[in-house]
């Protein structure tokens, strides 16, 4: 009977946190690579079962933090290899052509776009995944204080990127164009 009581409390953390940084995940890598970076998360949780504190979302985030950055390390590194062979690798263009596709998007996603990946994960734990600052800090592996300061800091930086893309939007002679034929 002892057996099964780790069981059952990995499955409960499981089922209710799953989503939360299947979420979490998808925003930083996308949908694809997400649910194996969520796999490894969940895998650690496994491992590490009596280290998790409670609550245990902000330190599964931070796990899924860890994946993404070493699936980016893994991807710039094949980058560089990629582009000393001199070619353009494939998901450059396809980032391209899909910027033309959605260049109608909301001002807010195109700003945002522009934006640090640290900015916008700043941003999205507390808009996106609804953490407040000291869970989003436990994430960052910094303090409440520092947190605030560097979302204090991303939402000036996405207010200016609005602002940017707003006079860009109005110098566009023809509304229905994408914004990228009007510059």
């Amino acid at each position: 009977m002892a057996d099964t009581l780790p069981i059952e409390q990995f499955t409960s953390m499981y089922r209710r946190h799953y989503p939360a940084v299947l979420a979490y995940a998808a925003s930083q890598v996308g949908r694809q690579s997400a649910e194996e970076v969520v796999s490894d998360t969940f895998m650690v949780a496994w491992r590490r079962l009596d280290d998790i504190p409670i609550p245990p979302l902000p330190w599964l985030l931070g796990v899924t933090r860890n994946h993404v950055r070493q699936l980016r390390r893994t991807a710039d590194r094949h980058r560089t290899a990629v582009m000393r062979d001199g070619t353009q690798a494939w998901w450059e263009r396809a980032v391209a052509d899909v910027a033309d596709v959605v260049a109608d998007r909301a001002t807010v996603i195109r700003a945002a776009v522009t934006l640090s990946d640290h900015d916008r994960e700043v941003l999205t734990l507390i808009a996106w995944h609804g953490l407040d600052a000291t869970k989003a800090a436990k994430v960052l592996g910094c303090s409440a204080p520092t947190f605030m300061v560097r979302l204090h800091r991303a939402r000036r930086r996405l207010e200016k990127a609005m602002d940017t893309e707003s006079r860009q939007q109005s110098d566009c002679p023809i509304r229905t164009l994408p914004t990228a034929l009007c510059r």
